[in-house]
């Protein structure tokens, strides 16, 4: 998991509570300030004369990093970094950290030779980009090709178990899960965004399918609906392929009538079971939500297809064909 920190140094208390309030991963502040600051909140609060600070200018500088985490000693790089020294750091190193005070630096800092460094350190300069930074650096997932589907079949399936996902999150019109049948063929299932005359909207809830089906969840995993539990991470994602992480509040899982769903792309096709009632909705191609009471065979909806094969929700290589 990206790390995102932030350095009160010279320590402000207003800025340390921004920082709580903004959901960092931990605080640097100097240790006289540490006890007060544990006092505040559940978060890791690091001394700041712990932590060496080193600005590559040079490249002994560099080396001088590369010395100090070789021997276990917590070093951040300095504002001002270039990609070729963290790189060559990275190659010796999984821990380090560089300071980043906007969106554009934190996000170039984590990509890196892909794998991206340990963490970003901010500092008073990017106290107004803070929360920006760790909304994008760790709720943000990146972007997923969502293609279209026609609809083949819809079909009453009776009754059967189904999973209501309720997160800590309030989704937007357009986001859901992706949930299917086959990890290779998954449902933009939406979010319960919509209000109707029977019920409202509960923008916080994903009624995502039967117990059996695959959902994806970060990190490029999946795993069975039947399977989460509360404060498990699940992906969520927009009509236009950028995805998020939510956290699961609870699930429910009850008896109702369900809907078997079919769709093809490209002679492939993909099945999802669905409660059947107006709240649950797909998404059509222009990200609109479309209730699965009036799908009909030949709309086009959204999905992700992929590779089967999973191995307790890893990807493996292997022959296998899900129906």
């Amino acid at each position: 998991m990206k790390k995102v920190l932030f350095a009160s140094v010279p320590f402000n208390k207003d800025h340390v509570t921004l920082a709580l309030e903004s959901g960092v991963d931990g605080v640097i502040v100097p240790e006289k300030e540490m006890a007060g600051v544990a006092s505040l909140s559940r978060c890791t609060v690091l001394a700041a004369e712990s932590m060496h600070v080193i600005t590559l200018t040079e490249k002994s500088d560099e080396e001088e990093a590369a010395e100090r985490l070789k021997k276990g000693e917590q070093v951040i790089i300095g504002h001002g970094w270039e990609i070729i020294p963290i790189e060559n750091l990275l190659a010796q190193s999984d821990n380090v950290l560089v300071e980043a005070n906007t969106t554009e630096e934190a996000h170039l800092a984590f990509g890196i030779l892909e794998r991206g460094v340990e963490g970003v350190v901010v500092t008073a300069n990017g106290i107004t980009e803070l929360k920006q930074i760790v909304a994008q650096c760790k709720l943000s997932m990146g972007t997923i090709d969502l293609v279209p589907a026609t609809v083949t079949e819809v079909r009453s399936s009776g009754l059967g178990h189904r999973v209501c996902v309720d997160t800590l999150s309030v989704l937007k019109r357009g986001q859901g899960m992706l949930v299917g049948n086959s990890s290779a063929f998954t449902f933009l299932v939406h979010a319960e965004t919509e209000n109707n005359e029977y019920v409202a909207a509960r923008p916080f809830r994903v009624n995502a399918g039967a117990v059996h089906a695959y959902t994806q969840l970060p990190h490029d995993k999946t795993t069975y609906l039947e399977e989460l539990a509360s404060g498990d991470e699940v992906l969520i994602v927009n009509h236009d392929g950028s995805t998020s992480i939510a956290v699961v509040g609870r699930c429910k899982t009850e008896i109702r009538p369900m809907l078997l769903i079919k769709a093809e792309v490209n002679g492939v096709e993909g099945a999802v079971f669905l409660q059947n009632a107006e709240t649950i909705r797909v998404v059509d191609t222009k990200g609109n939500p479309i209730s699965v009471v009036n799908l009909k065979k030949g709309d086009e909806i959204l999905v992700r297809t992929d590779v089967a094969g999973r191995h307790f929700g890893m990807r493996i290589k292997e022959e296998i064909k899900e129906g």
